[in-house]
């Protein structure tokens, strides 16, 4: 069996008193997600959280290490996927999509991201993260 790992982050701002997530959709397979991508060699999650989202969306974030939460799953029958979320407050809002990989990205109010999110993992970790978020600002 072969693992792959990728580590990603649940960016957010404030917006006029609201919390609101970045979401991005794949071109691939049309999903709607958090960015995230692969572990390079030699990189820590978070450098590769960081990185990802910057390569995805030129958002530049401050990750809280503090939130760590992990989904594991099978995209193909010989492979098993872990991904790592953090949640990191976004230093910059204007984005700009990695186009051959994204084909949008939004600012979405937090209580909203669930009718958007296209799996349940990332419905799940969104509620986490929302508690942690308020707790923080």
């Amino acid at each position: 069996m072969r693992h792959e790992k990728s580590c990603g982050a649940i960016v957010y701002r404030k917006f006029h008193g609201n919390i609101e997530i970045l979401l991005i959709r794949h071109i691939n397979s049309g999903h709607w997600s958090f960015p995230k991508g692969h572990v390079e060699a030699g990189e820590t999650e978070i450098e590769t959280a960081v990185r990802e989202i910057k390569e995805e969306t030129d958002i530049d974030v401050m990750i809280d290490p503090t939130f760590r939460e992990t989904v594991s799953y099978s995209p193909k029958r010989d492979t098993q996927k872990i991904v790592v979320y953090f949640i990191a407050k976004a230093r910059n809002y204007n984005f700009v999509p990695q186009t051959d990989e994204i084909s949008e990205v939004r600012w979405v109010d937090i209580g909203y991201a669930s009718r958007i999110l296209t799996y349940e993992n990332d419905k799940n970790i969104v509620i986490k993260a929302k508690r942690m978020i308020k707790m923080h600002d």
